[in-house]
């Protein structure tokens, strides 16, 4: 682990570091100065961005000293910075607290808003944006919401609470129900169980289903009716990435509003016109420090869709 950073968060993140390696067996420096490590160690940001940052004195030692980058390099030392940041389409909607407490904070999400920096969803995420709005800079995410869906998120106040409420996922007794806005189609009977094996690539945009013993299992309720579409009430047994986006797909009724599926639909990144028809409702849990019981409910809910547009 690296020492306490001598840099201060910046826009809601912690500063990055990189340490230059030891020397190599035969006492050799394998760059002559900091900046060639510097050069190639970020290499994919560009020799300008390097450059430029050592031009304002962005990178620092552990005292907080300035790099020049003309320095010798010198082996096993950590150099420190903030990345630069591309720019990013505003989010919209709030990022709504719902509770806050010692340990745990639990918001309401709004769609479009990434869980974590990632990408190119770095400020505009919700760890960064409940940093900022609360002024906590260890503030974690206990568990990732997809960017598209909305609703209850549960963070941690400090890093050293975080392994307690991550494993609440893994619980039995942990209870998470959504909404989905779906079409209805008569053929097919609720409540029901949808089953399957499901496995997700990184790096891959869609999940699949394999024929193997099922993995994951939701439950799923459709609880209201309006012009050809359904309110359902979705309660996942298992945590599949994408689990309920594939379940409705399989029934042959894909979630409103879904650019994944049944097939990949490319936006522009600052579309925000269209939300996924599905929000976290409902966390319950039984508290992993003081074992009491704990139950969340999010007050966002879906609007029914304009059949016209749909129907134009």
């Amino acid at each position: 682990m690296p020492p306490k950073s001598p840099l201060p968060p910046r826009h809601g993140l912690q500063a990055a570091w990189v340490r230059t390696p030891d020397r190599d067996p035969d006492n050799a420096l394998p760059w002559p100065t900091m900046r060639d490590f510097l050069l190639e160690k970020l290499g994919p940001a560009g020799s300008e961005a390097v450059d430029r940052m050592l031009e304002r004195g962005d990178f620092v030692d552990a005292e907080g000293r300035p790099w020049t980058g003309r320095e010798i390099y010198r082996p096993h030392t950590f150099v420190w910075f903030h990345r630069e940041l591309r720019d990013e389409a505003p989010v919209p909607g709030e990022l709504t607290v719902i509770h806050r407490d010692e340990r745990i904070v639990v918001f309401d999400k709004p769609h479009f808003l990434s869980t974590i920096p990632r990408g190119r969803h770095v400020v505009e995420s919700a760890v960064v944006r409940g940093r900022r709005q609360l002024d906590l800079p260890e503030l974690s995410a206990a568990h990732r919401l997809d960017r598209g869906t909305a609703g209850v998120l549960l963070m941690t106040t400090e890093q050293r609470w975080r392994a307690a409420y991550h494993s609440i996922f893994r619980e039995p007794t942990t209870t998470k129900v959504y909404e989905a806005m779906a079409p209805v189609d008569p053929g097919l009977e609720f409540p029901r169980r949808v089953s399957s094996h499901l496995v997700k690539e990184v790096g891959v945009l869609q999940a699949e289903r394999l024929d193997r013993e099922p993995n994951a299992h939701t439950d799923i309720e459709l609880v209201e009716e309006h012009d050809g579409w359904g309110r359902y009430e979705v309660r996942p047994i298992t945590g599949k990435t994408h689990q309920i986006r594939m379940h409705f797909l399989e029934l042959g009724i894909p979630l409103l509003n879904d650019p994944l599926y049944p097939e990949v639909v490319r936006t522009p990144i600052d579309d925000f016109s269209s939300p996924l028809g599905l929000v976290a409702v409902e966390l319950g849990f039984v508290d992993p420090v003081d074992g009491s019981e704990r139950r969340f409910l999010a007050p966002r809910r879906l609007a029914w869709p304009d059949v016209a547009l749909w129907e134009a």
